[in-house]
């Protein structure tokens, strides 16, 4: 349906000030730039991790934590940068490519959720010294590394009704699905064949870790340093998290657990992990707004520019206060295949599915009268409110949260082994002095 609007669950949000190194602070590298590490068919440049270090310190210090050294963050950040090579080598073979129009409306929703307009986006990057180009490329890349995953991971990932319901009629489901963490994790690892030695040396490392945590340590700090988590230079921040997406014993522990504690070290198969709930919410009854509303839409077009696209809406309009049928004009007028069939008819819809103008104009529109003409992405709308109502929509909620859990769960799971395979799967060779070089 043309007025509805939804955004990739997978691309992940790079507010502003998500730290791009100025032009002249690049300029200032290349004169010293070399290969840090070979990565099957191409590099990463010490430019590269150069910048990605200081985009990294920029956003520890905007959370008002102490800054690591250089040194300290740049083994964590060449593993990433190696890890997203990979990846945009795969979108590279596979023929995913961001178009400029795709580019474009994501930069404009990411200033959107600055509550800005792309210009005040770009004078704001401009006054704190950071690159638009270099924002936008950074975006690209996020971009075509969501694609790929999309492609190899997400849309392998099948979640069955059985399995909803099974879940839903477990202790766990109904626990889980009345309070969600958000958590941040320290992750020590140990290797798939460790031996006893290597598993008892973790296991000290990370003890050493809860104690430090005891006694009043940075968490955020020690997992930019210690942490082999992906999220670790976040501070080790996983988001908000059901239990039912951990492995055992966190799933039910979490709940005893008061904000701001942080968990003994525990033994999973990737290694000692520990984490910290940073905030708790929980799921009560949810009623949710729905208004039945109906709409026509005109679209410019080739041959009926801006101009005389706004003209034919308030025809339309003045055609409907002057007594025509509404369903009737819909059904010879609209260009909204979704409703025009049924008169413009989007019957009983959720405010927050629609874009913002839509919703806006709707919620101003009182039930039983019509709007004046008005403009979104997709064209010149006229819309009737024909009712308002509260649903409670707790059991659906509760399905999708199901889902959601489900799917999120087999996703983590999938992703990390994904990426451990193509990880090990690559020639790496690694050039950065003073680290171990690797190669396959």
């Amino acid at each position: 349906m043309n007025v509805k609007t939804k955004l990739s669950d997978c691309l992940r949000p790079l507010m502003l000030g998500a730290l791009f190194l100025s032009t002249a602070a690049s300029a200032a590298v290349q004169s010293i730039d070399k290969v840090v590490a070979i990565v099957d068919n191409d590099v990463v440049m010490q430019s590269q991790l150069d910048q990605r270090v200081h985009e990294v310190q920029q956003t520890i210090a905007k959370r008002g934590s102490a800054v690591p050294p250089a040194s300290v963050l740049e083994q964590q950040v060449l593993e990433r940068l190696i890890v997203e090579n990979l990846q945009l080598q795969i979108g590279e073979r596979s023929g995913i490519r961001i178009t400029d129009e795709e580019l474009n409306q994501a930069v404009g929703t990411i200033a959107q959720r600055n509550n800005m307009s792309v210009e005040q986006f770009r004078a704001a990057l401009t006054r704190d010294g950071l690159s638009y180009d270099d924002a936008r490329e950074q975006i690209r890349r996020e971009m075509v590394i969501s694609r790929v995953r999309q492609r190899r991971v997400a849309e392998r990932i099948q979640v069955s009704e059985q399995e909803v319901k099974n879940f839903l009629a477990s202790d766990l489901g109904k626990m889980q699905l009345s309070e969600e963490f958000h958590l941040a994790n320290i992750l020590i690892p140990t290797p798939e064949s460790a031996n006893s030695d290597a598993i008892q040396n973790a296991a000290k490392q990370a003890d050493a870790i809860y104690q430090q945590l005891k006694q009043g340590a940075d968490f955020g700090q020690l997992a930019i340093a210690k942490s082999a988590s992906e999220t670790a230079l976040e501070g080790g921040d996983m988001g908000w998290r059901k239990a039912a997406q951990l492995p055992p014993p966190f799933d039910r522990l979490l709940s005893t657990m008061p904000v701001g504690d942080v968990t003994q070290p525990m033994r999973t198969p990737g290694g000692f992990i520990i984490l910290k709930v940073l905030e708790k919410r929980g799921g009560q009854t949810q009623m949710r707004d729905e208004v039945h509303v109906r709409h026509i839409l005109v679209k410019p077009s080739p041959i009926r520019d801006e101009a005389k696209t706004k003209a034919l809406a308030e025809s339309l309009y003045s055609r409907i206060e002057a007594g025509e049928d509404f369903g009737e004009l819909a059904k010879s007028y609209s260009e909204d295949p979704g409703s025009a069939l049924n008169g413009g008819d989007l019957n009983w819809i959720d405010p927050n599915a629609l874009v913002p103008e839509f919703r806006e104009v709707m919620a101003k529109t009182p039930q039983g009268q019509l709007s004046r003409p008005f403009q979104t992405q997709y064209g010149w709308h006229v819309l009737e409110v024909l009712g308002r109502r509260a649903t409670d929509s707790t059991s659906q909620a509760r399905e999708q949260q199901a889902m959601t859990v489900l799917r999120n769960r087999k996703y983590d799971e999938e992703l990390q082994t994904w990426l451990r395979q193509i990880r090990d799967e690559a020639y790496v060779e690694i050039k950065l002095p003073g680290a171990d070089q690797a190669a396959q």
